[in-house]
């Protein structure tokens, strides 16, 4: 029997988990909402909140598996990419952890965790699949041919997904976090009520500073044009914003698809808790025959559940690090 303690701690978020012989017994995650009144994540003070909550992560982590912190085999931590800060803290957590008890150290790419999430409950999909991993921070399609075999066939060259629906929903005089709102606000709307432009990167590639601007002008000029336009027409904006980025989306995955000629396709990363984009590859998915998984929204975002999964299977492999280890701010998988 292996016990993983598994840390994340790469933006806003404080997560504790805890992972019994492949089985999520514990997830515990502590949000930042400091933040908020500055419209964004102030690196200082996320590394400052991740301190305050680590501790009472683990604690009531532990007491939620039915474990003591003297049963844990090894501690599985987020090494990279994310705020360095904030890295930093849970890093610096798990290595006095094993040290103190002389247990291993497992490094976990936040990337790669996000996307062996579809493997902490079924249904999990079965390798080689294609996996959309799209967040705040990145938007990848990935082939995942093994747990740590894992091949990037496109990437975002400018801005990422998440960062697209949070800068848009700033433009709309939405609060942080915005991504969400325009979620709402879309279910609500028209999505075809406006059309904005699909970028035409060749390949697998993504753009969407390009959206944005073009997003940005047509605000600027309607509310020139008609004054309070922006209010009154507020979810149907929205609906048509979302519908164009989903559909860039999955436009370049469907790509993938009949490039590789794989049929087991996934999502992960936090902009996947996004209904639209859910019911979208859902719809694709039975127009183009596909075996489709995505994960439960508890394990969409930043958790420590897919990193203590990810820690699991390096534990099986014997993948551990030494206490000279230190976090990326910028790490491929």
């Amino acid at each position: 029997m292996s016990i993983i303690l598994g840390i994340e701690s790469s933006c806003d978020e404080t997560s504790a988990a805890i992972c019994i012989d492949g089985k999520i017994r514990s997830n515990i995650i502590a949000n930042q909402t400091i933040h908020e009144k500055f419209g964004g994540v102030v690196p200082e003070l996320a590394s400052r909140a991740h301190q305050q909550n680590i501790i009472p992560a683990v604690q009531q982590a532990i007491r939620e598996a039915k474990i003591h912190k003297n049963d844990i085999d090894a501690v599985a931590f987020t090494r990279g990419p994310g705020l360095l800060g904030a890295l930093l803290v849970g890093a610096s957590f798990a290595k006095a952890f094993t040290l103190a008890r002389n247990i291993p150290l497992i490094e976990v790419n936040h990337m790669q965790a996000h996307i062996l999430a579809h493997f902490i409950e079924e249904p999990i999909p079965v390798f080689p699949f294609l996996c959309l991993t799209v967040s705040g921070g990145h938007t990848q399609l990935v082939l995942v041919k093994d747990y740590f075999d894992m091949e990037l066939l496109g990437q975002t060259l400018d801005d990422a997904a998440g960062e697209a629906f949070d800068k848009t929903a700033k433009i709309l005089g939405l609060p942080y976090p915005g991504g969400p709102l325009i979620d709402k606000y879309a279910q609500q709307g028209n999505e075809s009520a406006f059309q904005f432009p699909e970028p035409q990167i060749p390949g697998l590639n993504f753009s969407f500073s390009g959206l944005k601007t073009s997003i940005l002008y047509f605000v600027q000029q309607k509310e020139r044009e008609q004054p309070g336009f922006l209010q009154s027409h507020l979810s149907d904006i929205c609906a048509s914003v979302q519908s164009r980025i989903v559909s860039i989306l999955l436009n370049k995955l469907k790509r993938a698809a009949k490039k590789t000629g794989v049929r087991d396709v996934a999502i992960a990363g936090g902009v996947s808790a996004n209904s639209g984009l859910r019911n979208g590859l859902l719809t694709m998915g039975e127009e183009q025959g596909w075996q489709v998984f995505i994960p439960r929204f508890e394990y969409c975002t930043d958790n420590a559940a897919m990193i203590a999964i990810a820690g699991h299977y390096k534990y099986l492999a014997r993948d551990f690090v030494g206490q000279d280890v230190a976090p990326l701010a910028k790490w491929t998988m």
